[in-house]
């Protein structure tokens, strides 16, 4: 297990994340996602610490809370020392029926925060996220929110989920101007089959020195090796219960089919490709893996061994590739053109 710088920060966190959202089960979509009890979760937790992963990533959200608290007694249960693991949670989703139990307003926030720590059994997260995007609140209400989080060591480090690269824009700038917290990382989708991220987040997130967390790794099992063209799922996937997220299935089946093709060869997963995949990608900070079984997070966590080699990577780069899109193909024409007349310029020199 390898570990990362996150963002700008002086903080190291691991290559894989576990994230929790299997723990609880509840109504609506989290049951379709998992309902693992409290020993199952502690198994889990144990396993992927005993690994060398010391990132664990929930939401308030997840199991209408429970997540929260099953991932904190699991912390208490196994004595894991505080200062081995990295708690990142997050705060935005409905927690209650008032009109102010949502959103990334100051009120909500403060009140987030009070309750997650409570289920966590925490006196501080590492990671506090904003887990949407809230067109109502200002955004210098947010920034300014979670500064005073910060400042009042109730949370050590701020970042977002889901927000487009101008809105992160807009907050870095506000968070530099005022002297305030500034988010230090995204949790994002991110697939070798949904590369859309490509476009304008991970140019910035570079340009900003800001961390990537990628959800999802594996888009919903889609690409976890039990689905493909000639395959039938089996009934009862999650994948079958709950289409999420969004992929082109075609582009999908094609990055399959390649993947399937290397992992036969290496006597691995289709699944450690994926992932193994997104550990090369230079913006990738931590990819999270959630599971329902030791098994399945073992296959995971041994994606972190494959390196895969420069032909390996642009074979599945070619299959993978997103459609040219404007500006970018402008912004190619452009550069290529600019390139050409530099390199005539020098050979006359």
């Amino acid at each position: 297990m390898q570990y990362r710088k996150f963002g700008r920060t002086g903080l190291f966190v691991s290559e894989l994340c576990l994230g929790t959202m299997t723990f609880g089960g509840a109504s609506g979509i989290w049951g379709h996602i998992g309902n693992l009890q409290q020993a199952e979760a502690e198994s889990l937790v144990g396993r992927a610490l005993d690994a060398g992963i010391n990132f664990i990533d929930t939401a308030d959200v997840y199991s209408e809370g429970l997540s929260e608290t099953m991932t904190g007694q699991a912390l208490k249960n196994l004595k894991v020392p505080r200062e081995n693991v990295v708690v990142a949670t997050k705060v935005f989703g409905e927690a209650g029926k008032s009109p102010n139990a949502a959103g990334a307003s100051r009120y909500h926030i403060m009140d987030g925060v009070k309750a997650s720590l409570k289920r966590l059994q925490l006196d501080h997260i590492d990671l506090y996220q904003i887990h949407g995007f809230d067109p109502v609140t200002p955004v210098e209400e947010t920034v300014r929110a979670l500064d005073n989080l910060v400042q009042q060591g109730h949370v050590r480090y701020v970042g977002v989920s889901n927000w487009a690269a101008w809105q992160i824009m807009k907050a870095l700038g506000i968070a530099e101007r005022q002297g305030l917290a500034r988010f230090e990382s995204l949790q994002a989708y991110y697939t070798i089959a949904g590369r859309d991220l490509e476009r304008e987040l991970a140019p910035m997130l570079q340009s900003e020195n800001v961390g990537l967390m990628v959800w999802s790794p594996l888009a919903g099992g889609l690409l976890s090796g039990k689905y493909g063209r000639n395959t039938e799922a089996e009934k009862g996937s999650r994948r079958t219960t709950f289409d999420f997220p969004p992929v082109n299935v075609e582009r999908a089946y094609d990055c399959i089919d390649a993947m399937r093709e290397l992992a036969e060869a290496r006597k691995v997963s289709v699944a450690q490709i994926a992932l193994a995949w997104l550990l090369h990608q230079q913006v990738v900070t931590s990819v999270i893996v959630g599971a329902k079984r030791v098994e399945q997070l073992d296959d995971n966590i041994a994606a972190t061994r494959i390196r895969l080699s420069a032909d390996e990577l642009a074979t599945l780069d070619k299959v993978s590739a997103l459609p040219s899109e404007y500006p970018g193909w402008m912004l190619e024409r452009q550069g290529g053109a600019r390139a050409k007349r530099l390199a005539e310029s020098g050979q006359r020199g």
